[in-house]
């Protein structure tokens, strides 16, 4: 047998049948939202398995999606044979490329900007899109799969080695770009790629969904620390910035990190000086002038950091000023900019994912 007619046996061994590739795209766009949006919330590299699965699954994706496609490319390409679903077909098809696409060239460090988009933010994009269209194009097509379509040891075998081959392609990748030498090498387990300097010039000015205030007025300004504590507070920011300092790294889901010098108050003095925290107190909530909010339990949110300056510098507008939170460890939507309340509570704010939707839309 020639090289040629081995790999086509290869292949033709390796292909699942077409009804279980349907529902395999199915269930991995499925796993690959999951998968990126809880990564969304993960900063520390002992959450390194969540970014992997994530990576693994989505080159048995392109596997996949290549069988699907050489298995229909006669119906795309002859306007003869197609039908009311086939506009869906080819949207999903155009959402899966650009998700493919978007993320391979940004692990290989490729950093340009759509817009006011990186090419993560492109590809997070396409995958939420992919996310509405996969269901929509199965619902059109819908046939549960057969016993014979997933027993079986070859069955096994074939989903065995998608996965395998996911994790080494992962792993390849990561050695091609330390031996090229791109700036995918630099990236964090998360992906995000590297910002260099001290001070706000450093690192972009970047705004969760659509929060953009007009600058605070620093004169009027007061930080409330209310809610379970024994004495309520309103603070000058003057008396926030009380100079405990701390260096810690600020991952953005955006795509990008830095590692910068911070300076203000430490969020457990702030609660020692309003006499404590009451019985029940189990979380602290950190409220943006926009409505915007997010909640630490109580004992992490006491080692955060209400930040006023960052590499020397007093914070501008951009970045939180006068006051932001800095929670090492979390992702930078979870730093609060432009903090006017400091809430302490009996427990989570599980409204706060919804507030982080619509807070800044007028």
């Amino acid at each position: 047998m020639s090289v040629r007619g081995a790999l086509a046996a290869a292949v033709d061994w390796l292909e699942p049948r077409p009804r279980l590739v349907d529902w395999s795209l199915f269930a991995l766009v499925a796993a690959e939202a999951v998968t990126g949006l809880v990564s969304f919330t993960l900063g520390t590299p002992s959450d390194w398995p969540v970014f992997w699965a994530h990576r693994a699954l989505g080159v048995a994706i392109v596997a996949l999606l290549a069988f699907k496609l050489a298995r229909v490319r006669r119906n795309l390409t002859n306007p003869r044979r197609w039908r009311r679903s086939t506009a869906l077909s080819v949207l999903a098809a155009v959402a899966a490329v650009g998700a493919l696409g978007t993320g391979v060239a940004w692990v290989f460090g490729l950093d340009v900007r759509v817009s006011l988009w990186t090419l993560l933010s492109v590809h997070v994009a396409f995958g939420l899109l992919l996310l509405v269209v996969v269901p929509l194009h199965a619902a059109t097509r819908f046939r549960l799969p057969r016993r014979e379509d997933v027993e079986g040891r070859r069955t096994a075998l074939q989903y065995s080695a998608l996965l395998v081959a996911g994790a080494v392609t992962y792993r390849a990748q990561q050695a091609a770009n330390r031996v090229l030498g791109t700036a995918g090498a630099d990236r964090r387990f998360t992906g995000s790629q590297p910002r260099e300097g001290d001070g706000n010039d450093a690192f972009p000015v970047t705004s969760w969904v659509a929060d953009d205030p007009q600058p605070v007025d620093v004169e009027s300004y007061q930080l409330a620390v209310t809610g379970r504590v024994a004495d309520s507070l309103a603070l000058p920011v003057d008396e926030v910035a009380a100079g405990d300092a701390e260096r810690a790294l600020l991952d953005c889901t955006s795509g990008w990190y830095t590692v910068q010098a911070w300076q203000g108050v430490r969020v457990a003095d702030l609660l020692d000086a309003a006499g404590g925290t009451t019985d029940g107190a189990s979380h602290v909530r950190f409220v943006s002038v926009t409505g915007y909010r997010w909640t630490l339990p109580v004992d992490e949110a006491r080692d955060a950091l209400l930040a006023t300056h960052v590499g020397g510098e007093p914070l501008t507008h951009g970045h939180g000023a006068p006051v932001r939170l800095v929670a090492p460890g979390r992702r930078g939507f979870q730093w609060v900019k432009w903090v006017t309340r400091v809430e302490v509570r009996a427990g989570p704010d599980p409204a706060q994912w919804v507030v982080t939707l619509v807070s800044g839309f007028d």
